[in-house]
């Protein structure tokens, strides 16, 4: 991942990452390498590139929200719309 990321605690179940999206900078697309939970910790408005049909999609998250992933999903590139950044944790569960 290309963008600002700290992990907070990491263990033989469970790996939780802090990543912060700063204003414009676009996240890399990459497919995930496990079943996640993503938390959102600050309200954000973000664009989602769809890598299959190259759509653009504009998304509001509030802090709090959660999102499932399956592994082997398509992260696309997400691009941070808003005036400042936003933070996510991502709560990676491991096999």
């Amino acid at each position: 991942m290309n963008l600002p990321a700290k992990v907070k605690m990491e263990n033989v179940r469970v790996k939780v990452t802090e990543v912060t999206y700063p204003p414009g900078v676009p996240r890399n697309r990459y497919i995930r390498p496990t079943d996640q939970v993503i938390v959102f910790l600050d309200d954000c408005r973000y664009e989602r590139l769809d890598s299959k049909t190259g759509e653009k999609t504009v998304r509001e998250r509030k802090s709090g929200e959660l999102i499932w992933h399956d592994r082997g999903e398509d992260a696309p590139q997400l691009t941070n719309l808003g005036p400042k950044p936003y933070r996510t944790l991502v709560i990676e569960l491991k096999g």
